[in-house]
């Protein structure tokens, strides 16, 4: 029996509202308007192909600190029972980084790329404990309806947000704000509030699951997380399925993490209109709220592991098209397309490797999952950015994604689900 089930309505809504309190900064920081922000008014002194590059570089070194403490500290979660405390914790440090990005003028790259290092740690490291959350409050029958309502909320949530930043960048006036790139500066601050306001839920109606010790295990939450970790690297060969899961994950959201990463920012680098940029961005959050959910039910009609593998075909397909993009209408129907696999697929395979470990160890085994995704971000964003300084343009950067859907998808299909 879940430990939820007496509350399980309010426990499930409350669990999945930080989905919606933390796709603010997914939406409109890391995707849409930042990245925009960022080419033309921080690295203004740039050409167009270094800001594209730092920027790549600059998530780089955000996700592999975060890729580097996760397994430990998931660890330490799970030995102590304080999943919420590093989610308070991680999170704090994200909506602080994030409303600091208010500071941000012109030729400030450095100080841009500092903060938005920091902001993406906190938002990192928080998902970690959050997706931790999800084998204690859904039971496995339920995994994935939950999981993808996460990832619809979010949607929502993250796509409403990014519409009013919208509206405070091209229609500054209306909000009594003196300028579009003062526009830009408040929409950062409007995430950080969002965030720290839709995050109460969580807090208040969400338990946290007992801890189990080990024995022989330490007393002692540091050297005990350790050991655990030590315990985990070990035996999650075991775990064979959960195993081959990660592999194929790191190496297939090593190309959807760089898309959201590097999308807009290449899009500017190849002239498409900053209100085109960020309006398709829009679309996707909107179009990604059905989607999720219908990707949810797919799986109940042909497996997780069948509906991921369809998301990865149509994301080979959005990497092809988007070397050839030229125009802003090229731009919002791979947008589109984007709307219609990113919510879900993500959220399948979150849920997807929920089956394939032990409960009781959430934290730790989502450790490692959270790594597989850090460090395919570190990986992805890198390799863009130098082949857009070898080359010159970021186009074979785009097209060279493809072998990240074809390598994961083949490894994904020797994984048994059951």
């Amino acid at each position: 029996m879940e430990i939820y089930n007496k509350k399980s309505k309010k426990v499930i809504l409350s669990w999945c509202m930080y989905d919606w309190a933390n796709s603010g900064f997914a939406t409109t920081i890391m995707a849409a308007v930042l990245p925009v922000f960022y080419s033309s008014v921080a690295a203004v002194d740039l050409t167009k192909t270094q800001a594209t590059s730092y920027w790549g570089y600059t998530n780089s070194v955000g996700m592999l600190l975060i890729a580097l403490s996760a397994p430990i500290l998931g660890a330490i979660a799970d030995h102590s029972g304080t999943r919420k405390g590093f989610l308070c914790i991680f999170a704090s440090v994200g909506i602080v980084f994030t409303g600091l990005m208010v500071l941000i003028s012109t030729g400030d790259w450095l100080m841009a790329s500092i903060f938005f290092i920091f902001a993406s740690i906190g938002f990192a490291g928080a998902n970690i404990f959050y997706d931790s959350l999800l084998p204690h409050v859904a039971g496995k029958d339920k995994i994935d309806q939950i999981s993808t309502m996460g990832y619809a909320l979010g949607y929502l949530g993250g796509g409403l947000l990014l519409l009013i930043n919208i509206a405070m960048i091209l229609r500054p006036s209306f909000f009594y704000i003196p300028d579009p790139q003062w526009g830009y500066r408040l929409s950062f601050l409007s995430v950080a509030i969002w965030w720290g306001l839709f995050s109460i839920p969580i807090f208040m109606n969400v338990k946290e699951p007992k801890p189990i010790h080990f024995i022989g295990e330490s007393k002692n939450w540091l050297k005990a997380g350790f050991q655990r970790l030590c315990k985990t690297f070990g035996e999650v060969r075991r775990f064979t399925e959960a195993f081959k899961f990660l592999i194929a994950f790191w190496i297939y959201n090593d190309g959807i993490g760089t898309i959201i990463i590097m999308a807009t920012i290449f899009g500017n680098e190849i002239g498409i209109a900053h209100e085109h940029l960020i309006g398709a961005i829009l679309a996707v959050q909107f179009v990604g709220v059905p989607f999720s959910i219908l990707f949810g039910r797919l799986s109940r009609l042909v497996g997780p592991k069948i509906s991921i593998l369809i998301g990865l075909i149509i994301y080979t397909g959005i990497s092809i098209g988007g070397y050839f993009m030229y125009h802003p209408l090229h731009f919002w129907i791979l947008a589109i397309l984007v709307g219609v696999v990113q919510g879900g697929t993500q959220a399948l395979s979150r849920s997807l490797y929920g089956r394939l470990i032990p409960k009781d160890r959430s934290a730790e085994f989502f450790g490692f999952y959270d790594i597989s995704s850090k460090f395919s971000g570190i990986i992805g964003p890198m390799l863009f950015g130098i082949v857009g300084q070898i080359t010159g343009s970021s186009r074979l950067g785009i097209i060279s994604l493809v072998i990240f859907f074809i390598v994961g998808g083949v490894i994904l299909t020797s994984v048994n689900e059951e």
